[in-house]
């Protein structure tokens, strides 16, 4: 590590590569309140959340867990689960009377597609206006889980599919959005 008088050290959370301060300042400057969208190997987590000068607020939270309580009995970890999730804080939003905000991805890579941007869309489904390209939000076909009935239908991989057949994911994902937008 290098030392001496004229060397800085960086702030410990970008240092841990935690924290972007020149877009986090950026965001900042917009004065709006942002959704924060971490995804884990099972679960997306959206929180709602407003800058003030002794330390950020959260306004409202959302958890791919929640789902569960809903009504929704397959993986937390995927492209539609990540969707309604959105959807869910959508609709916490718009009971607050929040009507645009920024999204704040942080330093997590970005991939056209990828959960991160299923969860935007699901924010911009339920009325909420977001600054995002169409380009880089999943087609709907992934977003009701097409692709994940279609996998499983496969002969090669029915073992894996055994606690819950995804080949009626489609319905219930209409089910489980119908109940998330009439609250």
């Amino acid at each position: 590590m290098k030392t001496g008088p004229k060397y800085k050290l960086p702030f410990k959370r970008r240092f841990e590569k935690k924290t972007n301060y020149k877009k986090r300042l950026g965001l900042l400057r917009s004065e709006k309140p942002r959704v924060v969208i971490r995804t884990s190997n099972k679960h997306t987590k959206t929180q709602i959340i407003k800058y003030e000068t002794d330390g950020d607020k959260t306004l409202i939270s959302a958890n791919s867990q929640d789902l569960k309580k809903i009504g929704w009995k397959y993986s937390t970890s995927n492209l539609p689960a990540a969707y309604l999730t959105g959807l869910l804080i959508g609709q916490k939003a718009k009971k607050k009377k929040i009507k645009d905000i920024v999204v704040d991805l942080g330093v997590q890579r970005n991939v056209k597609g990828s959960r991160l941007y299923a969860t935007i869309k699901g924010i911009i489904d339920s009325g909420i206006e977001v600054p995002c390209s169409e380009e880089v939000l999943p087609s709907e076909e992934r977003i009701k889980g097409e692709h994940i009935a279609k996998y499983s239908k496969a002969d090669t991989y029915k073992t894996q599919f055994s606690k819950v057949k995804p080949d009626k994911i489609v319905e219930d994902f209409e089910k489980t959005k119908e109940k998330i937008m009439k609250g």
